[in-house]
């Protein structure tokens, strides 16, 4: 049942709460009584009603005219963490600490209904509410419904900043591209302004390619959908063959690459464990300076084999190591010797570490280098091989 039915089968219960929610002091109806909403009821239909209130999945509190809490479900005693005991005879600004929504309650009171999202802290998490607040029907006071909307706000929140990095991330090469385009065609494509800048175009067209197969990667990999071709493997092969084409590259940065690598067997996927090490190794070269080293470390150790990619760079601040495998996040732009970056591959590397059943974590001090160390069950013949 979606949010707006939920509140619609609220307020049309609303009338006949009666003595059905927590710490209600009035009677229930009595057998063949009618309720406040003119149906006649029975015990039957009175504990069906009861389990209505008691299981719907809103938060529903009623205040007395003077806007003391008289009685709420357990859903809203879980919703604002209030014990029942607690929250009867209080006012709603003493059980909720959130100005808004007792304003909204004093002007249900004063006979006005309002609805619209209501932001609380409950023991300091933030919690976004969507409220409604009706004046009681027939009697003084007001009934408050309430639906825990704070894990929708946040996808909502994520997909505004992914579209909003995507945008950002397309945009700047897109620009580039059609600024050396313009210079060409108004050279009358002219030799020099064509060696000039068709090797950069080039190189902005393989950035964006390289950014849309990175974000159908972490589409697949964060909806379940990566495949793995899984095999038995020694995971020192793997970073012995990625480690040596990267060797030009670091040769050209004036970098040194170092392998400390042992025996090592896993069931993975090859091509998916070589991404891994691609963009771990990728991520160090960018953040070592020249005369600086990345090593990588690969062991075997009590049931799991391990990979470890070290780097003497500028490091990672303290701040941001919780985040460094989110998506698009960025520690410092301006410090990396090359910001060509996506911002996508540490969370690729998550991902795909996670598939395999693993476990990836950094470790850092400012400006004395980084370290990724990747944890993988080790194959099952390594381990039934053990003594």
């Amino acid at each position: 049942m979606i949010a707006g039915d939920l509140l619609a089968v609220a307020a049309a219960v609303a009338a006949g709460l009666g003595g059905f929610l927590i710490g209600r002091t009035r009677g229930r109806p009595a057998e063949g009584a009618e309720t406040a909403a003119g149906v006649a009821t029975d015990s039957r239909s009175s504990l069906r009603f009861e389990q209505l209130i008691r299981e719907i999945g809103v938060g529903i509190v009623t205040v007395d005219s003077r806007g003391r809490i008289e009685a709420l479900n357990p859903v809203a005693s879980e919703i604002f963490e209030m014990p029942v005991q607690r929250a009867i005879g209080r006012s709603m600004i003493e059980a909720v600490p959130s100005f808004e929504l007792d304003r909204r309650v004093r002007e249900a009171l004063a006979g006005r209904a309002s609805r619209g999202q209501v932001p609380i802290n409950v023991r300091q998490t933030p919690r976004m509410l969507t409220v409604t607040v009706l004046p009681a029907e027939g009697a003084d006071g007001a009934l408050v419904i309430a639906i825990d909307d704070t894990r929708l706000h946040e996808l909502e929140q994520t997909r505004r900043d992914f579209v909003s990095s995507v945008s950002h991330e397309l945009r700047t090469p897109l620009s580039s591209i059609n600024l050396m385009i313009e210079t060409i065609l108004a050279t009358d494509l002219d030799e020099e302004a064509l060696r000039m800048f068709l090797p950069r175009v080039k190189q902005e067209v393989d950035r964006m390619i390289h950014l849309v197969q990175d974000l159908l990667d972490l589409a697949r990999s964060e909806a379940g959908r990566l495949r793995l071709r899984t095999e038995e493997l020694d995971l020192s092969a793997v970073a012995g063959n990625i480690l040596k084409t990267f060797e030009p590259r670091a040769a050209q940065l004036g970098v040194r690459l170092e392998l400390d690598a042992l025996p090592a067997r896993l069931e993975g996927d090859a091509d998916r464990l070589a991404q891994v090490m691609v963009n771990l190794v990728d991520n160090a070269l960018r953040h070592t300076p020249a005369g600086g080293s990345v090593g990588v470390d690969v062991r075997q150790i009590e049931g799991a084999a391990t990979l470890t990619v070290r780097d003497t760079g500028i490091g990672i601040p303290f701040g941001d190591l919780p985040h460094v495998f989110e998506r698009f996040y960025v520690v410092d732009r301006s410090r990396a010797r090359d910001s060509s970056g996506t911002g996508l591959g540490l969370s690729i590397v998550k991902q795909i570490v996670e598939a395999h059943g693993g476990t990836v974590v950094a470790d850092s001090e400012l400006g004395f280098g980084a370290s990724f160390t990747c944890v993988f069950p080790a194959a099952r013949s390594s381990v039934a091989a053990r003594p």
